[in-house]
């Protein structure tokens, strides 16, 4: 597979930044992308048409929106991002997801925030590197959830 890694590059400078996207947008081939650490905040003007692997841990993201245009995502790493709504998750819908980790977001802690995140993407498997749980699939709300403990 076509497998790149750009992550630790210094992009604090706006021309820097500029070419690193003009990169980015050129990625028609790869598989799986490591872009941890970058101060990255928006990446929709990308489209990864391949990419199944993308790791985006500890940038500046604050939205699903700001996601690349990835539609055979499998495997994606938000965590350590600024991500406080779970609303966009639905653009990931129409794609492959398997695993998707948004751990130390601001949405994390979230009331009923992995039945919501399941919700959402049904075909998920592993959220925040835990596999999907019976009580994941019940709505906090009702009655069934309380008989649950959950020791992680």
């Amino acid at each position: 597979p076509q497998v790149l890694n750009l992550s630790y590059q210094d992009l604090g400078d706006p021309y820097q930044l500029e070419n690193f996207i003009r990169i980015l947008r050129r990625l028609i081939r790869v598989e799986c992308l490591q872009l941890v650490d970058n101060a990255l905040r928006d990446l929709s003007s990308v489209r990864l048409p391949r990419c199944k692997i993308l790791n985006l841990h500890q940038n500046n993201l604050t939205s699903i929106c700001q996601l690349p245009k990835v539609p055979e995502i499998q495997h994606l790493c938000l965590s350590e991002n600024s991500i406080s709504s779970l609303g966009e998750l639905s653009l990931l819908r129409s794609t492959p997801l398997r695993s998707l980790t948004l751990k130390r977001n601001p949405c994390q802690f979230l009331e009923d925030y992995r039945s919501r995140v399941f919700s959402c993407l049904p075909k998920l498997q592993v959220l925040d590197g835990i596999p999907k749980l019976l009580e994941d699939s019940v709505p906090a709300s009702s009655p069934a959830a309380s008989r649950f403990c959950t020791i992680l």
